[in-house]
């Protein structure tokens, strides 16, 4: 009797013992996540991304200087802007949208953002990219929409520093349209002008003015933007154009109050989406409209399915609708491969629509409930706390947060030791001799970067090869930005 008496007295104490790593862990009881530090890393990393002449404020030390004469074979000046992602090219559909999502992230998101201590980075951020979107948009129809080859790019393996591939630059025109690539290039430039007018008015106008040139280009040549620019075609085709001509014709009626852009929703809301991403906007155009109607600007009767559309998509993310959202068996929303990308948008919408109901104090109905603003953030922050470690892993898909991250990223200039520690040049395949295949972490800390991901099933496979889930990208972490803003406030 005494020996089953310390047999269950051991077997209790064993259970509290997990049951309190589990909380630990999970930040649910003992601890809580830092989402103030995850903000200030997902900024640092746009820093590592930078193409041309870094400033002197640079944070990330372990870059250099890159790809300063880019855009001098079409004789246009194209230095600056971001590298897509863990290759050397810049793509613009992709980097477009980034600079929308981090400027939305910011108009929202502004006073947590300077609350954090932030507002700044972000706005040096969206600048970076407005900045070369300025270059890249030399004549009112005239846009340049990549820079750098993708497949001689990806055959080799070399920090920015050390490129040895062509930089050619492809531009789309009247007679070489698409209005995919030019519409959300106006809405990133109109987004931007919101976010930036605060602190630089002038600076603002100017992203406007670009805006309304690029808008009437789309409107008037339509047609896929990887017609034109073929070598985008394998990395970043566009599924149509719609969706972004309605996108950025919102952000332009934001800027401008000029009603003659609301025309656009008199075509389709889209219907309800199944995800927000880099090649469909419906669903951002959506909530912005849900916005507009929550002001009493444009007429529930008239426009309300948009709504309802939008509304739609986050009840099936909240597991409350007609078609719900996988879920892998940790809790991550499921979309596609690439996962990660969707998750932060989605959890982007559901922050940004608890704001709004908070603001104008209501809720909506799904089909299985009704959503309170304090539902869409706690599922929000149940998405965020699974990329930040609390999984089936315990790891951050975070770059640099956290105790276990991802050590092999699958990103040239993290893998390769940098130029200011070793300025010997390293060669094409040189790279993938002395790095690429190298199992070892990379020498430099990506921080803040978000990488795909893991599968369905929970899993992740820490391979440098492995660029399906560990290979990060501009678009990902940009919607987390006003997230992580909101949540260091909330949640501290």
């Amino acid at each position: 009797m005494h020996f089953h008496t310390k047999a269950m007295l051991s077997s209790i104490i064993f259970g509290l013992v997990s049951l309190w790593f589990f909380l630990l862990v999970h930040g649910d009881g003992f601890t809580s996540i830092n989402y103030g530090e995850a903000l200030n890393k997902s900024l640092l990393y746009y820093e590592a991304q930078r193409s041309g002449k870094l400033p002197l404020q640079q944070r990330v030390q372990w870059r250099a200087n890159s790809a300063v004469s880019d855009g001098s074979e079409a004789g246009v000046d194209l230095e600056g802007g971001y590298y897509d992602a863990g290759d050397n090219v810049k793509f613009g559909f992709p980097l477009a949208f980034t600079i929308t999502m981090l400027s939305w992230s910011t108009i929202e998101f502004q006073s947590q953002l300077k609350d954090n201590n932030q507002l700044t980075y972000a706005l040096e951020a969206i600048q970076w990219g407005t900045d070369y979107l300025i270059k890249a948009h030399p004549e009112p129809h005239v846009l340049f929409g990549q820079v750098g080859d993708g497949d001689s790019d990806h055959a080799c393996w070399q920090r920015p520093e050390d490129m040895t591939t062509p930089r050619p630059a492809y531009k789309i025109d009247e007679d070489n349209p698409g209005a995919d690539l030019a519409a959300e290039t106006a809405a990133a430039f109109a987004a931007a002008s919101l976010a930036l007018k605060p602190t630089n008015e002038t600076y603002a106008s100017l992203l406007l003015t670009h805006a309304k040139q690029l808008f009437e280009f789309a409107s008037d040549h339509g047609g896929l933007y990887q017609n034109s620019i073929t070598k985008a075609a394998k990395f970043y085709s566009s599924s149509g154009y719609e969706d972004e001509l309605l996108w950025a014709s919102i952000w332009l009626f934001l800027a401008t109050d000029e009603e003659s852009y609301l025309d656009a929703l008199e075509g389709s809301s889209g219907g309800t989406r199944s995800r927000f991403s880099w090649d469909d906007k419906y669903l951002g155009a959506q909530v912005l409209v849900s916005k507009l109607i929550f002001e009493g600007a444009l007429d529930q009767d008239i426009y309300g399915h948009f709504k309802i559309d939008g509304e739609q998509f986050i009840c099936n993310c909240l597991q409350k609708g007609k078609n719900n959202v996988i879920k892998t068996p940790g809790g991550l929303l499921w979309f596609l491969s690439y996962n990660l990308q969707y998750v932060t948008t989605a959890t982007f919408i559901a922050t940004t629509y608890s704001e709004y109901l908070t603001t104008f104090s209501t809720t909506f109905d799904c089909p299985d409930g009704t959503i309170q603003p304090n539902d869409l953030l706690a599922f929000a922050k149940s998405q965020v706390d699974y990329i930040l470690g609390s999984n089936p892993r315990s790891t951050s898909y975070m770059v640099g947060f956290g105790s276990t991250y991802p050590n092999q990223v699958h990103h040239r200039g993290a893998s390769i030791v940098s130029i200011n520690i070793n300025p010997a040049p390293v060669s094409c395949q040189g790279g993938y001799d002395l790095y690429f295949n190298k199992d070892a972490p990379n020498p430099n800390v990506l921080d803040g970067a978000v990488v795909s991901g893991p599968d369905e099933n929970d899993n992740y496979s820490d391979l440098r090869s492995n660029y399906e889930q560990a290979e990060p990208t501009t678009v990902t972490p940009a919607p987390l930005v006003g997230v992580l803003a909101k949540l260091a406030l909330s949640f501290k």
